[in-house]
């Protein structure tokens, strides 16, 4: 990572494997470790890495892509003037979109609207390639909620060109996810409301069985499309009530029994 500044990301043990010599944060370039450098001379180049971990539990996923399925929701697909599809509709996020739950979401100020979408998310606890829907069920390590951010603006003008969404879905803050917990300890049953809310004010609100693919069926489908891999996100799709959202609202998603998020737009 390049930075003139400051050290973003990085933990003291891991620079010190960079530079060779142990120190302590914070560092900055006003006040650098003596006899070692001045930050302004350095480039960090390590890759960022992003996890997922299990709640009240040791089991940690480093997190690959994140497979994301649009209009599993009749009637989201409805309220954007979009034909229910006639298989998953599938596309990409890369782990660099991801922040912690709790963090702070930029909305990207090339766009002026950004939309909320709440959605199941699957954690893939192995790899599978063309399975069947007892190995996919097998490969599902767990479940969270997540925020799929969209930027509609964006999203409309590409559709209207016939060209891919990638920069309506693909950029920094775009995907949130809270914890998840294991299958051992949450049996799915679908029954499980998911809502979310902005500034203390409902917006979606439906239940998980009113999804038009179900979780097995999605990573079956998936995993005959692709090499789905250990650490890999699937989110399944949001519900009806997607909507703007400005710098100072706060997002707040739930999935009964599973998990629950916070964000704050800037």
């Amino acid at each position: 990572m390049k930075t003139d500044r400051k050290i973003v990301g990085m933990s003291s043990a891991e620079i010190s494997v960079v530079c060779g010599k142990p120190f302590s944060l914070p560092l900055n370039e006003e006040n650098p470790p003596i006899g070692i450098f001045k930050l302004s001379k350095i480039n960090f180049l390590a890759k960022m890495k992003h996890y997922i971990k299990e709640q009240n539990g040791s089991k940690t996923f480093e997190v690959g892509k994140m497979v994301c399925v649009g209009r599993n929701y009749a009637a989201h697909a409805a309220e954007l003037g979009n034909e229910v599809p006639e298989f998953p509709l599938i596309f990409i996020k890369p782990a660099s979109a991801m922040i912690p739950n709790g963090s702070k979401m930029r909305k990207p100020d090339w766009s002026d609207e950004m939309h909320h979408e709440v959605e199941l998310v699957l954690v893939i606890g192995k790899t599978i390639k063309d399975a069947d829907e007892k190995k996919a069920e097998e490969a599902i390590a767990g479940y969270t909620v997540g925020l799929d951010m969209t930027l509609r603006d964006w999203q409309m003008k590409l559709k209207e060109k016939g060209e891919p969404w990638t920069l309506a879905k693909c950029f920094d803050d775009s995907a949130m996810v809270a914890d998840y917990i294991s299958k051992e300890k949450h049996k799915l049953t679908l029954k499980e409301k998911i809502t979310l809310e902005v500034n203390g004010t409902r917006r979606q609100d439906a239940e998980l069985d009113l999804m038009l693919y179900k979780p097995v069926q999605i990573v079956s489908f998936l995993s005959k499309r692709m090499t789905l891999e250990e650490g890999d996100l699937v989110f399944t799709g949001t519900p009806a009530g997607v909507g703007k959202v400005v710098p100072g609202d706060v997002i707040t998603g739930a999935i009964e029994g599973i998990a629950t998020l916070r964000a704050e737009v800037i």
